[in-house]
């Protein structure tokens, strides 16, 4: 595989290209691309064309670059988490249907919460979240879950670096956040009210796959004081997701390849 004077190879080179894009940035410019993804302009707009003509990439009318349509579909065709996305669905929608706001469904991808699935509508309360957003583990309900029924290593790992805090409400320290871990693991959901912004509430809970916690269901409603007794419909709805998914044979086993 040819590479850069750097020793960069395409293939590596081609990555930082698509990492470029993101759910806040899903239509860039060339030198946009370029200089976040650290390469040449040249080599940006020579690799650009090459990716727009395999349909990796596509131009809009004003020849911006974004995403392509076939990326799309090697990655749905592809997807570790199909099978669970496909099985959370209809919980998700039974949650949606009752609370009215934001449902969603991440997993645990490296130092990160993943989120793979999410459903709202018009008028929800405000949810930063996106389907291929990630958010920290310390600071979502959702990555709390995750976190707290992680391998003891990666919570080791998590707590004691420095914490990034988004609002008055996130956990901002490791003895903070081992108690919060804690009191995840003994009631069975997370509830973090204010802790990504300030007018909404995040409530999470494990989704389990033969008895190890493979996913986190969560909802985000308004912090107020509706907000605590909706724990018990999503623990029912994970509950019920979880037995799903150990019914079902066929389920992919999403963290195969997962990050480390």
């Amino acid at each position: 595989m040819a590479r850069s004077p750097s020793g960069e190879s395409v293939l590596t080179r081609v990555v930082r290209i698509l990492d470029a894009f993101g759910p806040d940035t899903p239509v860039l410019t060339v030198s946009a691309i370029s200089r976040r993804a650290a390469l040449p302009v040249a080599t940006t707009a020579r690799l650009v064309r090459e990716m727009i003509g395999h349909g990796l990439l596509a131009r809009d009318g004003r020849r911006r670059v974004r995403i392509g349509t076939r990326m799309w579909e090697l990655a749905e065709r592809a997807s570790p988490v199909l099978g669970l996305r496909q099985a959370a669905l209809q919980y998700m929608g039974d949650l949606h249907a009752v609370v009215g706001h934001s449902t969603q469904l991440g997993v645990l991808d490296g130092d990160e919460v993943l989120f793979v699935e999410r459903l709202t509508a018009p008028g929800a309360v405000v949810n930063i979240t996106r389907i291929g957003g990630r958010l920290p583990l310390h600071a979502s309900s959702g990555g709390l879950v995750l976190l707290a029924h992680a391998p003891a290593e990666v919570q080791e790992r998590i707590v004691r670096v420095p914490l990034t805090v988004l609002t008055t409400q996130t956990i901002g320290d490791e003895r903070a956040l081992r108690t919060e871990l804690a009191e995840i693991r003994r009631r069975g959901f997370a509830f973090c009210p204010g802790h990504i912004h300030p007018d909404a509430t995040g409530i999470a809970v494990p989704v389990r796959q033969n008895g190890e916690v493979v996913a986190a269901l969560g909802l985000v409603v308004p912090n107020d004081d509706t907000a605590w007794p909706l724990h018990r419909p999503l623990q029912l709805a994970g509950l019920a997701l979880s037995r799903a998914l150990c019914a079902d044979p066929v389920t992919i086993d999403f963290r195969e390849g997962q990050a480390d």
